[in-house]
């Protein structure tokens, strides 16, 4: 490292075309969303933004490194930022940092910092990302969602260089590396940063007051290195999804996360509100664990996804407002087989394999629950489908508030969808035998040497043709059945100016900093 910088010691990803597809490295301030932002005219400043998402109860928190659902992470977007976040088309774009560069390998990665101040009136320097991940990693908490995701950094060995730049080194080549720092739970914390209750980040705003299960309140901080808020507070509050749409349309709130297809079609015909769609957004699916009979017999799994009506379940679950899935996640994103056929409905050979694995006629439960728009909606109309080959399906309704985690454990199939993320990240996420979120129990050593090799791969037509492989194999043997890509629908009031049209877990969805009230 102590040569000169050439193509062979340094290949540089920004401005050109990378491994992770082309960068771009110019500011983000304004966002990467497209279509129309709904009101006129120039943004301006002032006044209070109110943005209701599904509630979380004492689970709820703003520890940027613990957030686990939606409404934690808009919190903790507007308190903090990462060094990369993802756009809309899962590509890695710069926020505090401005750019990087990688060796050869993909084993050694320089980040460099941009002139960032935290809440305290501190600089950013470099130690304050190595700090970031050394409490990631942390071996004792277990909450903190991107551990196993960046677990390929080597801590020890990883330093400081100069005043702005960062030198991560990992135990093994990674060519996706910058999309692993988009990911939730990578955000960039000061070296001061002791307790989750008095954050001390780089956001556009700064915490007023936060109590789980109801409230969030936070003030533009105006030394943000990109500007700060338009709006002078932020108020994020947790209401269901019928709730958030009457306070909508009573003024008594100016965003509404994840409404209802129905919501979205009654709202478009009275123009009460403005919807902004980010079309198939997030990906449905039934999951049956592969560890648990019957579904431990892939001629099981295979019959139940030969069961499924995708076309009617996007039809009357999204009120057609989506695209039929084919049993893999990912679709249109990068390393995704497209030409795959699409898998159709055969109730006569679902009967068969049924049979043949002696499961016919037996009845099953299907565990579901509120904390989704669809998801009990999905699991019902599959029963009903289902039915048609002597297959009987109960529903089982949890609790909206632990749902995800209740999943790992319970039932031997459920509800399951993803938002966006790219398909490395989704694989190493709920694939892998060690993967925290794995709600199939997909356990495999063979699929995880080849996750491990495609990971490792500098060769991006080599690494493609890997996780081509790897999404077929979960396709044809696995016990996912993705049924439908829904689009993402949010609502905002007629006033309301700056909301993109983004994908969930995207650098612009639920963001707030650039929003602004006409």
């Amino acid at each position: 490292m102590s040569t000169p910088r050439s193509r062979r010691n340094f290949l540089a990803l920004a401005g050109t075309a990378s491994t992770a597809g082309a960068l771009a490295l110019t500011g983000c301030g304004a966002g990467t969303g497209s279509g129309s932002d709904g009101a006129k005219g120039r943004p301006q400043r002032g006044g209070r933004f109110r943005a209701l998402f599904t509630g979380g109860g004492e689970r709820e928190t703003i520890d940027p490194h613990a957030e686990a659902l939606a409404i934690d992470m808009a919190r903790t977007k507007a308190l903090f930022d990462r060094l990369v976040e993802l756009d809309a088309s899962m590509a890695p774009v710069p926020r505090l940092a401005t750019k990087w560069e990688s060796d050869a390998e993909a084993t050694v990665w320089r980040f460099t910092l941009r002139d960032a101040t935290f809440h305290d009136g501190k600089k950013l320097v470099p130690d304050d990302v190595l700090f970031s991940l050394a409490r990631i990693l942390d071996p004792k908490a277990t909450s903190h969602f991107a551990q196993s995701l960046l677990s390929v950094v080597d801590l020890k060995k990883s330093r400081s260089i100069g005043k702005n730049t960062v030198e991560l080194r990992l135990t093994r080549p990674s060519a996706d590396f910058p999309s692993l720092l988009g990911t939730l739970g990578t955000a960039i914390v000061s070296s001061r940063y002791d307790d989750p209750s008095e954050p001390v980040g780089t956001g556009a705003f700064r915490l007023t007051s936060f109590r789980p299960g109801r409230s969030f309140t936070a003030e533009r901080f105006d030394d943000h290195w990109d500007g700060g808020a338009y709006v002078d507070e932020l108020r994020i509050l947790s209401a269901e999804a019928e709730a958030r749409g009457n306070a909508l349309r009573a003024g008594e709130a100016e965003y509404g996360y994840e409404m209802t297809p129905t919501f979205a079609r009654t709202a478009e015909a009275d123009g009460s509100v403005r919807i902004v769609t980010a079309e198939a957004g997030t990906a449905q699916a039934i999951v049956m664990k592969c560890d648990q009979e019957p579904f431990d017999n892939p001629d099981v799994t295979l019959a139940f996804k030969l069961l499924a009506d995708r076309q009617k379940l996007v039809d009357v679950v999204l009120a057609g407002r989506g695209t039929v899935g084919n049993d893999m996640f990912g679709k249109g994103y990068q390393y995704y087989p497209e030409d795959v056929p699409q898998r159709r409905r055969d109730v006569a050979e679902a009967r068969s394999l049924l049979k043949k694995a002696g499961v016919l006629n037996k009845t099953f439960s299907i565990f579901t629950s509120s904390v989704a728009a669809g998801f009990v909606e999905a699991a019902t109309l599959f029963a009903e489908q289902a039915a048609d080959a002597g297959v009987r399906l109960r529903i089982d309704q949890g609790s909206s508030e632990t749902y995800f985690k209740d999943q790992l454990t319970k039932g031997a199939m459920g509800s399951h969808r993803s938002g966006a993320m790219t398909i490395p990240n989704y694989l190493n996420d709920r694939m892998l035998t060690e993967s925290p979120f794995n709600a199939s129990a997909w356990r495999r050593r063979d699929f995880d040497k080849t996750f491990a090799e495609a990971q490792s791969t500098t060769d991006e037509a080599t690494r493609t043709q890997l996780y081509g492989e790897l999404q077929r194999t979960v396709r044809d043997e696995g016990g996912l059945l993705f049924w439908g890509h829904a689009d993402w629908l949010n609502a905002v009031a007629s006033r309301v100016g700056g909301v993109k049209e983004a994908p969930p877990n995207t650098m612009d969805s639920g963001r707030f900093d650039k929003v602004w009230l006409a």
